[in-house]
């Protein structure tokens, strides 16, 4: 590494140092015990990435309890960040090599990255091949065999341990690899839509064949969902349950746009025989389909106010999942939680930033839709073509939350956030954003910070979230 790299790169070591000694041992939360339980019993299920599993099973082996996953994710994160800046500030992009370091700092402000959790170990991964496959290419030297393979490896692990990840992995990965022998752009769409269905179509049997989990329904946690509150909306009979049913289930406070979760309490909420998330009914795919056949609208209307409220644009003040907790979950497993200092950072700093504009993802969805858009005439280089990979891949994995998505927590976006940002700081260092660039995105900013501060100080603020 040259000299001027060295200095971003040092920086990125001390962000990893201080992260990890902020969030140490790391932090447990529910997910995060029921996933520790199975990767020591053996006994994994498909609820959680039984590619986690199985790789904190074989960590644990070693080094018991949190310690170990949280450096994993933590050292992936800022091993991308650190190579990403390193690499810029070789080409003199001294400014932008300490712009994406900056960029890096909201998802650790989040508090999210310090839960071992699939969403922070998604987001190492990605930022890691991220670095990886940039180092080379913005030195405009050829990618070793050996350094694609660790690149590939990132992409798939970072595919297997989200269900929705491979809209944001497919463009990604396939635009660091320079979009083998796909010269259009509608080759290029066919292959990434190709590669999607692929990952879906063969994700639950690599997970039960392969990595042995046993069936347990997460699927029909998003059919339930839908088929829930498109029936509520449209107010008639649906799926075999009445129409008074599903207003009863309203009015018990069973069905929210922010997402499922108490729809999976059983009792008050539970729907109707056959209709449930668990491992003893099947795939509710018919259901789903013949539900939203008969009520489009409402299917319509239902994905839209929850893509608004995961988003976070026109909501009102309190949505809950904002800042990650901090507190590790009771448990019996020796899974121990970091030390206070890191609930100054979740009251002061963390609140700060996941509360103002620069926290809310609708905002850098935003951002990287016009930055894309903008890129079309920005000059060719390796600096653009990397600045395309992530604004697709931000666009791509933020969109598909408007139709995959059962939960609003903010740890859901922050790849959007991310590859939005680390984007925009490449296209701007290609000479892609100028004056009538930096106009629109000016304008985006407008609309979207407007609506989304009217909204928080008109709409009545949420009540408090109770766990």
């Amino acid at each position: 590494m040259k000299l001027s790299g060295a200095a971003p790169a040092a920086a990125a070591a001390a962000g990893f140092t201080a992260s990890t000694a902020l969030f140490w041992p790391g932090i447990a939360l529910f997910d995060s015990v029921e996933q520790y339980r199975q990767a020591i019993t053996g006994d994994v299920t498909d609820w959680h990435p039984p590619a986690m599993a199985r790789l904190w099973g074989l960590l644990a082996q070693v080094w018991p309890g949190t310690a170990p996953m949280l450096l994993l994710q933590l050292g992936l994160y800022w091993l991308g960040l650190g190579l990403l800046a390193a690499a810029l500030a070789r080409r003199e992009r001294r400014l932008a090599a300490w712009a994406v370091l900056l960029v890096g700092c909201g998802p650790i402000l989040s508090c999210w990255m310090g839960a071992v959790l699939k969403d922070a170990q998604m987001l190492g991964a990605l930022s890691a091949a991220t670095g990886i496959g940039a180092w080379h290419p913005l030195a405009e030297r050829k990618r070793p065999v050996a350094v694609t393979g660790l690149l590939i490896i990132f992409l798939a692990y970072a595919t297997l341990v989200r269900a929705n990840a491979v809209f944001a992995t497919a463009p990604l990965g396939l635009a660091l690899l320079g979009w083998p022998g796909l010269w259009s752009k509608w080759a290029r769409a066919a292959a990434c839509l190709g590669l999607v269905a692929a990952v879906l179509v063969l994700a639950p049997p690599l997970n039960r064949g392969v990595f042995g989990a046993a069936r347990e329904g997460p699927e029909n946690s998003l059919l339930l969902y839908d088929i829930a509150g498109t029936s509520i909306r449209a107010g008639a009979d649906s799926a075999g349950v009445p129409a008074a049913r599903w207003t009863a289930l309203a009015d018990a406070g069973c069905y929210s746009a922010e997402g499922w979760d108490a729809l999976s309490e059983h009792g008050r909420c539970t729907i109707a025989p056959g209709l449930a998330a668990d491992p003893d009914t099947p795939p509710l795919y018919a259901a789903w389909v013949r539900t939203i056949a008969a009520h489009p609208l409402a299917y319509a209307a239902h994905r839209l106010a929850h893509f608004n409220a995961t988003m976070r644009w026109l909501i009102a003040n309190g949505e809950y999942g904002a800042v990650g907790p901090v507190d590790s979950e009771p448990n019996r497993l020796g899974l121990g939680a970091p030390a206070k200092a890191a609930e100054l950072l979740v009251h002061v700093c963390g609140e700060a930033w996941t509360s103002s504009p620069i926290g809310w993802p609708v905002l850098w969805l935003a951002f990287a839709a016009a930055g894309l858009w903008l890129s079309r005439r920005a000059p060719p280089g390796p600096a653009t073509r990397l600045a395309q990979a992530l604004l697709l891949s931000a666009v791509a994995g933020g969109l598909s939350y408007a139709v995959v998505s059962v939960a609003s927590d903010l740890r859901y976006h922050l790849w959007t956030v991310l590859a939005g940002g680390l984007g925009l700081v490449l296209l701007a260092s290609a000479g892609g954003i100028r004056r009538r660039g930096a106009v629109v995105l000016l304008a985006v900013a407008l609309v979207v910070v407007t609506g989304g501060t009217l909204s928080r100080l008109l709409l009545p603020p949420l009540p408090a979230h109770v766990d």
